[in-house]
């Protein structure tokens, strides 16, 4: 003890003054004693329960009543909330809206009696779960455990012989990820992500209803096109990755397509081994085809005509009194990370919509770029949930962070 209280008078005289960000546990005595630590100064023994971490300090509850009121505080374990690697907000959102349940609320009267000490030892019990990205670009897996995805590959549709059934692909590549993490399917439940348009692959279910709409057009659409207009302009390449890479660094969304034609848009990267390459009109042409999938020879709705339609759709089915809970449209996906794309996407949905639906919406760039869907299922995997659902976690559960921007 003689220790830790050095080592704490050590850390308050160098420390600097706190930020108004960061909220302070409230150190709140009561007629019964906490020992010889009444002695104590208040900032002194709130540096001690920071110091002590979350698992010593939730074991001092059964110490007497004062410890258990002091340690039992929201504020200290927010403060272990917002000093681990998991971002703080993600918690609190999955937390006091996902756990919840259906309907998502607002702001959730339950909040001021959630218990972010219960939380803890809740998250502690929940088994690690193994997150499958599949994407239409790339795969992306790794442990929910872990802060972002242990590795990427190939999607599903490029294994194997291209000829070969749906299935087939698919059990080749699930079972090429199995091998690579070194692990059983029988130990572990696991999360999915597919291409809402390959969900009857694994007979997952749909809701509609609700507001989903499929695109015709995704990441490995856009880089084929690339391609083609690259073809066109006799610019010689060696691979489908050049061009990926090229479309990954150089291309963007036009916020006004016809105006952005008569601009000077050049600009040139290097892609090794192979070299330099210039884009010019390439850059923006490329993205236009979420927009204007005809310009692609694809038939397709847009991206911002299958967007208005789930919230036309969230908006009849009246989940939840309040119509604020669809306005707010997160993008995912690799493709959601070219720029310009949330903002091209408001203006086209405040021009569809009529005013009183389009009044408050916003659109989010993807938070974690191209990993954002599977911080999605990170979210949901790692909420405590009976065996039963954990087990069903594999129809799809993270395209709940998808719902409402389609995935792209």
């Amino acid at each position: 003890m003689a220790a830790l209280l050095r080592k704490v008078w050590q850390s308050v005289s160098s420390r600097a003054e706190p930020t108004r960000n960061t909220p302070e546990p409230e150190a709140a005595y009561g007629q019964s004693s906490t020992g010889e630590f009444d002695r104590l100064p208040v900032d002194i023994f709130t540096q001690i329960l920071k110091l002590l971490g979350p698992k010593e300090a939730a074991r001092l509850v059964a110490v007497c009543k004062s410890w258990k009121l002091i340690v039992s505080k929201n504020r200290l374990w927010i403060y272990f909330l917002q000093n681990q690697e998991e971002p703080w907000d993600s918690i609190f959102f999955a937390e006091t809206h996902l756990r919840l349940g259906h309907p998502l609320q607002a702001l959730p009267n339950q909040i001021s009696q959630l218990s972010f000490m219960e939380i803890y030892g809740q998250r502690a019990q929940v088994p690690g779960s193994i997150i499958i990205d599949g994407g239409s670009g790339y795969c992306k897996f790794g442990w929910s455990k872990y802060a972002r995805p242990s590795g990427q590959c190939a999607t599903f549709v490029e294994f194997g012989n291209i000829e070969s059934p749906a299935y087939s692909r698919v059990r080749h590549f699930f079972s090429t990820i199995y091998s690579r993490m070194h692990l059983k399917t029988t130990t572990q439940p696991v999360v999915v992500s597919l291409p809402i348009c390959h969900y009857d692959v694994l007979h997952g279910k749909v809701m509609r209803k609700v507001g989903v709409e499929v695109l015709g057009v995704g990441a490995l659409k856009l880089t084929t096109f690339l391609r083609d207009l690259m073809q066109q302009k006799n610019i010689h390449f060696e691979s489908i990755y050049t061009v990926r890479s090229l479309k990954e660094n150089l291309c963007y969304i036009a916020l006004d397509y016809e105006a952005e034609l008569s601009k000077d848009t050049q600009a040139s990267f290097e892609v090794a081994p192979e070299g330099w390459f210039t884009l010019s009109k390439e850059r923006f042409q490329t993205g236009e085809i979420l927009f204007q999938p005809h310009i692609a020879g694809v038939r397709a709705l847009g991206l911002q005509r299958a967007v208005a339609i789930c919230i036309n759709r969230c908006q009849a089915a009246e989940l939840t009194g309040d119509d604020t809970w669809f306005k707010t449209v997160v993008l995912t996906g690799g493709s959601a990370c070219l720029p310009g794309l949330a903002g091209r996407l408001e203006k086209e949905l405040s021009r569809l919509l009529p005013h009183s639906v389009s009044s408050g919406i916003r659109v989010i760039s993807a938070p974690y770029g191209v990993d954002s869907a599977w911080f999605g299922a990170k979210l949901i995997s790692n909420l405590f949930l009976n065996p039963q659902v954990m087990v069903c976690c594999n129809i799809l559960e993270c395209e709940l962070v998808k719902l409402v921007s389609c995935n792209i």
